[in-house]
């Protein structure tokens, strides 16, 4: 290995001297060349963008990735420039897990006919998830990540650079002060006048020739510090070009945000429309799935409550929906609804018991025997003799069918 020992002493006695002039400038005991304030403004500025980037790119990765290993995994990978490995999503793996249980218990059977619905409804949730990282990381991580590992790298290394043409610009205006005082010391004592005659003659030869050296000191000295101010002008006016370029970055980081709030959108609307769905799914055959089950029972249990099956983005915000009393079964009149054989022109609403009902969700009708809604429309609502407590009966002008109680606030 070539080692060059020359090179090195010089790189020390660079690194000692501007760490005694850093120590010289704290205690005040040296001038220091500031930059103007618009430039000041604008390498805070910088610094600013460069510590919340960072801050929201780690956590916007938490956020897609809470796993801790997961996320050091994929990092060892990206920094060894090699494929991340394609991982389950937990909503896929969930899905997994209830699927194989329903084999075992039998997909025919009520619960495990629910199991593969809510499965296949967690397959696409695990789906939506993994588009929606996807998406996010290219639109939103990679541009951020871009600007930390390149446009801030330059940034930084033009400061250092510009930080070296200062301390070096301020080393020749030491240098220049100390060699116009030793020139003007040296003058001084050219113009005094000695105390014995025969001396007066070898010491104007020696402050002549003191006076001429410092004279050639000065104008070396100011011949650098020509250089070196030329240099830090330069220098600065490059570092300015990158720092007013952080006003670009911050539109592009703008775009960049609104895209993964579009994509954020999009996720979760679907979200909202799997479990919607799944809703719909599993509200239209619980009547058949309890009747099917719990035939004979005396000590049935109870169905769950309407607010229980409600959407979960609107069960913390939306009050309990109270629910109607179901009328007894009156002997001689058929249970029609309780067959699924209803016929909205035949219903007839009771004489009392009607009540006003707004409408939270759109809801798409599955048969003919339903009434399809649309969200914050009004309607009227009332419950028949054995009928299924999480079913009413809706109308809306002439138009009649059962609704689920889970999409309707009722009104006192």
């Amino acid at each position: 290995m070539d080692f060059n020992v020359k090179k090195l002493a010089s790189d020390a006695g660079v690194f000692f001297s501007r760490a005694m002039q850093f120590t010289e400038e704290k205690l005040g005991q040296a001038e220091k060349t500031e930059l103007d304030a618009h430039f000041e403004n604008l390498m805070a500025r910088a610094d600013c963008t460069k510590n919340w980037t960072e801050k929201i790119l780690r956590q916007t990765e938490v956020l897609l990735q809470p796993n801790l290993s997961a996320r050091v995994e994929e990092f060892l990978y990206e920094k060894l420039d090699r494929k991340v490995p394609s991982r389950v999503t937990n909503g896929e793996l969930l899905a997994q897990y209830m699927t194989e249980a329903a084999n075992d218990f039998g997909p025919g059977t009520p619960y495990g006919k629910t199991l593969i619905k809510v499965g296949e409804t967690q397959r696409r949730l695990g789906a939506a998830e993994r588009d929606f990282i996807q998406s996010a990381s290219i639109n939103f991580l990679t541009p951020l990540r871009n600007f930390l590992e390149g446009d801030w790298r330059t940034i930084s290394k033009e400061r250092r650079t510009l930080q070296n043409c200062r301390l070096d610009l301020d080393a020749c205006k030491a240098r220049l002060k100390k060699a116009k005082a030793a020139e003007a010391k040296a003058a001084c004592e050219g113009d005094a006048v000695p105390d014995f005659q025969e001396t007066r003659p070898r010491n104007y030869v020696l402050s002549a020739s003191a006076s001429a050296l410092w004279s050639d000191e000065v104008e070396k000295a100011e011949h650098e510090l020509r250089l070196t101010q030329t240099e830090f002008d330069r220098q600065a006016e490059v570092t300015r070009l990158l720092l007013e370029g952080i006003s670009s970055t911050h539109v592009n980081h703008l775009r960049c945000l609104h895209e993964f709030v579009e994509s954020q959108t999009n996720y979760y609307a679907q979200c909202y429309q799997y479990m919607l769905d799944l809703q719909k799914q599993l509200g239209s055959s619980k009547g058949e799935i309890f009747s099917g089950t719990f035939v004979g029972n005396a000590e049935s249990t109870s169905p769950p409550s309407a607010a229980a099956s409600a959407p979960a983005g609107a069960a913390a915000s939306l009050p309990a929906v109270p629910t109607i009393p179901v009328v007894p079964t009156i002997g001689g009149v058929p249970n029609a609804v309780a067959e699924g054989v209803l016929n909205p022109n035949e219903v007839k609403p009771p004489a009392s018991g009607t009540r006003k009902a707004r409408v939270l969700y759109d809801y798409e009708a599955a048969d003919s025997t339903e009434l399809a809604l649309l969200a914050d429309e009004m309607i009227t609502v009332y419950s028949l003799p054995g009928m299924d407590p999480d079913w009413l009966i809706g109308e809306r002008g002439n138009q009649k069918g059962k609704v689920p109680v889970t999409y309707l606030e009722l009104l006192s």
